[in-house]
């Protein structure tokens, strides 16, 4: 899906959904809800829900842009990843519909590695991809250690520029080994629903596989 390519419209609104009275007071949730209960999505969005339905692997290629996706795919999440279609207060995290689906980040940056890494003055990029990681988790997905491409921008000049064109060549010839290779890759850790109290508090105990969250932290 090349959402530039289809034009795809990023934003949730009244309009998109049919049985949505132009006089009602609109609630995103419940209008997804009965968008799935009639199973009358929009036919872009329903196209896009069908296809992650049958895929097991799921790549998302895409640049980051003031340090998180791009609007247009964070607006993909809000109308694509719909409520009760997608998932559903018992189905989601460990129980998620998507347990058995794998998702990838292969990601380009105009900052270098040196600034990406975890005491990069951009931050730390595996953290920026976090919030995106998490919503594939809060279906279920299991999301792999991202492919990422440093310093990618068009001021490059002369042997600079091809360095630059040379670099990127290669990780895209290299590309058909990250297909062979996906399952082989490391994941990105996230605990587990029973790690968690009955507040949704991480447990003293547990251990925590990333600073947003974390047990014990003092103000």
């Amino acid at each position: 899906s090349d959402l530039y390519e289809m034009a795809f419209d990023p934003v949730e609104r009244a309009a998109n959904f049919k049985d949505q009275s132009p006089n009602a007071h609109f609630d995103i949730l419940k209008a997804q809800d009965t968008a799935t209960e009639n199973n009358n999505f929009a036919d872009d969005i329903a196209r896009e829900q069908d296809k992650i339905r049958q895929a097991d692997r799921i790549i998302f290629h895409y640049p980051i842009w003031w340090f998180k996706e791009p609007a247009i795919l964070k607006g993909w999440c809000d109308r694509v990843l719909a409520s009760s279609a997608m998932h559903t207060v018992d189905e989601r995290y460990d129980q998620g519909r998507f347990k058995f689906t794998r998702a990838l980040f292969c990601v380009n940056t105009g900052a270098n590695a040196h600034e990406c890494a975890p005491d990069g003055k951009e931050g730390n990029l595996e953290m920026l991809l976090w919030p995106m990681a998490h919503t594939l988790r809060y279906l279920g997905m299991t999301t792999m250690k991202p492919v990422c491409a440093h310093g990618v921008h068009s001021y490059h000049e002369g042997d600079t520029k091809i360095k630059l064109e040379t670099y990127l060549k290669d990780i895209l010839d290299n590309q058909i080994n990250v297909i062979r290779d996906f399952d082989k890759r490391d994941i990105i850790r996230f605990n587990a629903d029973d790690d968690f109290d009955d507040n949704g508090s991480l447990k003293p105990d547990a251990k925590s596989y990333s600073d947003f969250v974390r047990c014990g932290v003092k103000e």
